[in-house]
């Protein structure tokens, strides 16, 4: 780790690498995001070499973020370890202290209990809010649902939920061409009720629309 950021260092040094040391916070955004989407392809395709590469090159990222911040005299990549290992042991009382977990529910019981003290939330909505927007729209979706069905102990039921599905489609149906504001609406209701759908069979929407969206492709090949 060591060698690797000394290696950072010499990349980012006034006599190092142009591309480099002209980039930011800003500009490395979209490779963190299409290393971390590496990674998970490396996964689904049960690919370990793969998954080796991919997990450097996200490390990478980190290691950049880490360096410029350096440059600016905000943190060090030393921070970033130290708050990682603190947010462990604190977010595993079960295991680093006196606490107790019997099952993955109580562990993640425990961890939101936990964040919700660190970060000083005031309310359960504080805690939903928090969930970044930058995500992928139906992955954000299945959070907020996840979450907000843990909050208020609500069980949705799938038989309300299609007809409500149905309700929005027959909506669609009648409306006239010119109404893209109301089919906008009527189509995210749908598409919000078939996450809170998934989440009662839990079934990872994202997952599913990934298998779905090959299977299109396959079928494209037909043709």
């Amino acid at each position: 780790m060591e060698e690797f950021l000394k290696i950072m260092d010499r990349l980012l040094a006034e006599d190092g690498c142009p591309w480099d040391r002209v980039q930011t916070h800003e500009s490395l955004r979209r490779y963190l995001i299409e290393e971390s989407y590496e990674v998970i392809d490396a996964i689904d395709n049960g690919n370990d070499e793969g998954l080796c590469e991919e997990l450097g090159d996200v490390l990478l990222q980190v290691v950049f973020h880490s360096k410029l911040a350096e440059k600016e005299g905000k943190f060090t990549f030393d921070d970033v370890v130290r708050g990682v290992s603190h947010k462990m042991i604190t977010r595993h009382p079960h295991v680093f202290a006196d606490g107790s977990a019997k099952n993955p529910d109580e562990v993640l019981y425990n961890w939101d209990e936990i964040k919700k003290k660190e970060k000083g939330y005031k309310s359960d909505t504080d805690a939903l809010k928090s969930i970044p927007k930058s995500l992928p729209a139906l992955m954000r979706a299945e959070k907020l649902v996840s979450k907000g069905n843990k909050l208020t102990g609500e069980k949705p039921d799938a038989d309300e939920l299609i007809g409500e599905i149905i309700s929005c489609l027959s909506e669609i149906k009648a409306a006239e061409k010119g109404e893209k504001d109301k089919n906008m609406e009527n189509i995210g209701k749908i598409l919000m009720d078939i996450v809170k759908i998934s989440n009662i069979f839990k079934i990872n929407p994202e997952f599913a629309l990934t298998n779905q969206s090959e299977k299109f492709i396959t079928n494209l090949r037909r043709f």
